[in-house]
């Protein structure tokens, strides 16, 4: 078995990281630039933390390629808010798109061929190609520093969700017509169309 200290190469760090969480779920994050322009960008450091109140999370790195904060988290910070969109297999590519490098300010809706739509709570856009929404009030963050590959935490409470409701089966989403698309390594990408089921052991259960 390989083992080593992880007080190296952040880069060494962070490869095993990506290729041990896996699959990792997709935040699309939405944001608005400080000139009203609309900003988006992945991010696979993603999770729920909470569900009354409801509290999702993300994790932005610090860029290795410049040092620099990214765009994402300067706008949350000065604006309070967000928006989580969804990945499905169906705007996988366009996704991938918005992962670019652009100069701050540019749109990368336009850039990724994607559909700007209003929210209805916050100020940050939608993606309307997206299957599901979370519209998000700026909670708190912790900070591990400010060197390339070191991140922070930041969270946010859902106050609107949207879903398509062509996605809902009693009720409840339905993972096959969702077709959620997850991170891997490297470049790759994990579908969801393979899942088998076995029976939860905790005495009560929220959904069965």
């Amino acid at each position: 078995m390989k083992s080593f200290d992880t007080n190296g190469d952040f880069k060494e760090n962070y490869k095993f990281l990506i290729g041990s969480i896996l699959p990792r779920p997709i935040a699309v994050v939405s944001t608005l630039n400080e000139d009203g322009s609309n900003n988006v960008a992945p991010f696979s450091f993603f999770t729920a933390v909470s569900a009354k109140p409801m509290i999702v999370a993300f994790s932005p790195l610090i860029r290795s390629s410049t040092g620099e904060m990214k765009d994402t988290p300067r706008n949350i910070f000065r604006e309070k808010e967000f928006v989580i969109n969804f990945v499905s297999e169906g705007i996988v590519d366009k996704i991938n798109a918005t992962s670019a490098e652009l100069p701050y300010g540019s749109d990368e809706f336009t850039h990724a061929g994607l559909t700007a739509i209003d929210s209805e709570k916050v100020k940050a856009r939608r993606v309307k190609e997206s299957l599901i929404h979370f519209e998000c009030v700026y909670r708190d963050h912790l900070s591990y520093g400010d060197q390339p590959g070191q991140g922070q935490i930041i969270t946010g409470e859902v106050v609107k969700v949207h879903i398509s409701e062509e996605l809902l089966d009693e009720g409840r989403i339905s993972t096959e017509k969702f077709a959620p698309v997850g991170r891997g390594a490297g470049n790759d990408w994990i579908l969801c169309d393979h899942r088998i089921q076995l029976e939860r052991l905790m005495q009560a259960q929220i959904q069965k």
